[in-house]
């Protein structure tokens, strides 16, 4: 896992800057329950996101266990960050209005993200809302083009079931709950690959990892035949739903 600690400084530059995290903070917005005025955005990161869902009256938090990202964060909002581990929250029960986790789930195990989304549950009040990204990984070559069509059979092939699928995201939810009320997308903006791009981060991948050698030549020949080698294709699109805590 990428050491984020280290990342810290550089790390918006690398993920979109600000055009993503606009675009990502535009979608939270629509999904927040009208009038939340206590919103914990778990795992923030720079706090990139979290910054721009401030308004009058309402509070915003973030909460990373990163060092190096919770100082970066605080920056941003100072007074207002702290260092936490998402499966063992440090908020009381049924005190936030809203829980944020943005392409945290993707990154953990079964039994962690599960652990995640049962923190989120319980800092929850009845009626408030836990948005998440779902599905993340696949997002990046899901994108209906010359590259999704020889990256993404292969992505799926050697991927196992994530631990941020939809299906099970709202399975583990409804066993809390939790109660899907929402669903929008946003662009990963600057985050399309071009097919120089494909071939140079696949053997590093964790599916890519799991390929045989031929397979992986293979893979990497197709992509080196396809045209312009260096023009990036249409960026990934995430999907965020929001679950609703039943009173």
């Amino acid at each position: 896992m990428l050491d984020y600690d280290r990342e810290a400084a550089r790390y918006d530059a690398t993920r979109g800057g600000d055009a993503r995290a606009e675009a990502a903070a535009e979608a939270v917005e629509r999904l927040l329950p009208e009038g939340a005025r206590v919103v914990v955005d778990v795992a923030c990161g720079t706090g990139i996101v979290t910054a721009r869902l401030r308004r009058p009256g309402r509070r915003v938090a973030g909460v990373d266990r990163s060092a190096g990202m919770a100082g970066v964060a605080a920056s941003r909002l100072p007074g207002a960050v702290v260092r936490g581990d998402a499966a063992r929250l440090p908020l009381a029960d049924g005190s936030a209005d809203a829980v944020t986790i943005i392409w945290l789930l993707h990154l953990l195990d079964l039994a962690g993200s599960a652990a995640v989304l049962a923190q989120a549950a319980r800092a929850l009040r009845p009626g408030g809302a836990l948005l998440t990204t779902v599905d993340k990984s696949a997002a990046a070559y899901r994108t209906g083009d010359d590259v999704a069509a020889l990256v993404g059979p292969a992505g799926d092939a050697h991927t196992p079931p994530p631990s941020d699928a939809l299906d099970r995201v709202l399975e583990v939810g409804s066993g809390l709950g939790l109660r899907m009320a929402g669903r929008t997308t946003f662009a990963g903006l600057g985050q399309g690959r071009s097919p120089r791009g494909w071939r140079e981060v696949i053997p590093e991948s964790s599916w890519g990892r799991r390929m045989d050698a031929a397979a992986l030549a293979e893979l990497g020949s197709r992509l080196g035949d396809l045209p312009d080698q260096d023009r990036p294709r249409p960026d990934p699109v995430y999907t965020l739903v929001a679950l609703v805590k039943q009173g």
